[in-house]
């Protein structure tokens, strides 16, 4: 299939496919004609790619995926390589969480505060929400 039938069928543009070329995650083969050419192989990359990049990972964190299917694998995470970058992600996915638990906690505290201090005094004058 061509550059464009590859775009259309894995969800993307050709020029995101022309990275992913230039990145080395995606081969660059060429008909007689100078065409680029693809098959059913390089859309299972492209899929694999997107779908990780649409869990957050980086592009270059796809590239042990890749390469665990450009060796043959029936999935791409199904190689120690891989195993590791979803290690690797759970922990900052766990370290984001507990970052945002605190801030949750924060801005909870905040509000608790200060709906206890509008309890507690006349009501204030607001520019904003109909109070004048």
């Amino acid at each position: 299939m061509r550059i464009g039938e590859l775009a259309e069928r894995a969800g993307t543009t050709t020029r995101t496919l022309r990275y992913y070329e230039t990145r080395g995650l995606l081969p660059a083969r060429r008909a007689g004609n100078g065409y680029r050419t693809y098959d059913e192989d390089d859309l299972r990359l492209v899929q694999q790619i997107r779908t990780l990049q649409d869990f957050g990972f980086e592009l270059e964190e796809t590239r042990p995926f890749v390469e665990c299917l450009r060796a043959g694998h029936p999935a791409g995470d199904s190689c120690p390589a891989s195993l590791a970058v979803y290690r690797a992600k759970l922990g900052e996915l766990d370290t984001l969480i507990g970052q945002l638990q605190s801030v949750r906690a924060q801005v909870g505290a905040q509000l608790a505060k200060a709906e206890a201090d509008f309890a507690e005094g006349p009501e204030p004058r607001c520019e904003f929400g109909g109070h004048a």
